[in-house]
Formats: C-alpha cells, sequence, structure tokens
C-alpha cells in the first residue's frame, strides 16, 4: 500500500502555490484577473506605432517625443528607439510630470506623486507625439496639454497611448494606439515595464476589496 506521506506533500505544495501565486497578483491594492500584452506583443505594438509616427509625419524631421511620467516616458524612449532604427535619425524625448495640473488635485486624500519633467528642447513649431501607457477618461492628457504648452507652441500634438480602454470623460482621441481594449469602468488596467516593475505586461483586474 502507497503511503500518504507523499500524496499529502503533494497536495500541500499544489495548495502553498496557490496562494503564492494569488499573494504575486494582488499588488499594492490590485488583484490581476488577466494579461492583456505579453513583451512580444507590446514590442510588436511599439514597432507598428513607429512606424505609424512616421508616415503620418513624413520622416523623423521636426518630430520630438514627450512621455507622461512614470511609464510613458519609459514608451517614449522605446519609441525613440524603434524610429532612430527604422529612419536612422534620433528624435528628443522629453519626459513632463502633469501632477500640479490634475483636476482632481485638491480632491485627492492621499499625496500626489511628483516626478521630474525634464523637456530639454524647444517645442515650439515642432510635431509633438505625446505619450502615454492607458488612456482612460482622458483627464490625464487634458493636464499633460495644459503643461506642454508652457514650454511653447508646438506645430501639432498628437498622442500615442499602448492602451486605450475606453470611458471618455473629455473629447480626447489618440492618433496612435497599440491596443483598445473594452473594460468595465470599475476595473483597473496596469502596464508593467521592465525598466520600472521588472517585466513587460499589461494586466486587467480590480482594486483589492472593490473598485476605487
Amino acid at each position: 500500500m502507497r503511503s500518504a506521506e507523499p500524496v499529502g506533500r503533494f497536495l500541500l505544495g499544489r495548495a502553498i502555490g496557490r496562494a503564492a501565486r494569488r499573494e504575486e497578483a494582488i499588488v499594492s491594492g490590485f488583484v490581476e484577473r488577466a494579461r492583456l500584452m505579453d513583451e512580444g506583443e507590446i514590442r510588436r505594438a511599439l514597432t507598428r506605432i513607429a512606424h505609424e509616427v512616421l508616415e503620418r509625419n513624413k520622416g523623423a524631421a521636426d518630430l520630438v517625443l514627450v512621455g507622461i511620467a512614470n511609464r510613458g516616458d519609459r514608451l517614449a524612449e522605446r519609441l525613440a528607439a524603434e524610429i532612430e532604427r527604422i529612419e536612422g535619425a534620433g528624435v528628443p524625448v522629453g519626459v513632463l510630470d502633469i501632477t500640479f495640473y490634475r483636476d482632481d488635485i485638491g480632491l485627492r486624500a492621499e499625496a500626489p506623486e511628483v516626478h521630474e519633467t525634464r523637456i530639454p528642447f524647444d517645442v515650439t513649431r515642432r510635431n509633438v507625439v505625446l505619450v502615454d501607457d492607458v488612456l482612460f477618461t482622458g483627464r490625464t492628457i487634458r493636464a499633460a496639454l495644459d503643461a506642454l504648452v508652457d514650454f511653447g507652441r508646438p506645430r501639432s500634438i498628437q498622442l500615442a497611448v499602448l492602451i486605450d480602454r475606453g470611458h471618455r470623460e473629455l473629447p480626447i482621441r489618440p492618433d496612435f494606439v497599440g491596443k483598445n481594449v473594452p473594460t468595465r469602468h470599475d476595473e483597473d488596467v496596469r502596464v508593467l515595464l521592465v525598466e520600472v516593475d521588472g517585466e513587460d505586461a499589461v494586466q486587467v483586474g480590480e482594486p483589492e476589496g472593490g473598485a476605487a
């Protein structure tokens, strides 16, 4: 007769593994339900967006990228690298913090997370591609537009996002989209990037304990 001890250890190991995976999925009050994009899909989406940006602007002349901190800036750097690989021309990249331009700055209980703004070039008469990770209500982009015009008067401002999840509250539409993702309003979509999070992925889930 086989001992029950190995079977018991096996079942215990499976239970521990499931608990560990659930603990990993619950990060900063976020419960992951599904993965929408992996590393390869993100890479291919950015390559496609780079081609579309070059086509729209007829090359890289007078083109600059400005990423919204703190993941849009990483995506902007990747897009610039792709554009240089395709076109053979470098594109300036800036970082924009929109914290104090938000229309809910006095309405949130928690202290805002402030990042550095670095735009070491003149945006006047340039074609600016504003880059963000997730487009939701449009309020972040509205704040970014207000912040950006403090640095000059661009010839045009175009918007590139990795994920468009819908539920717009303002009349804002992206020019370049990596992936359109239908979501519920109470769901959360998070972009993970290796530079910040140690991996590339797009997750959909919920705030732990319900909608935020």
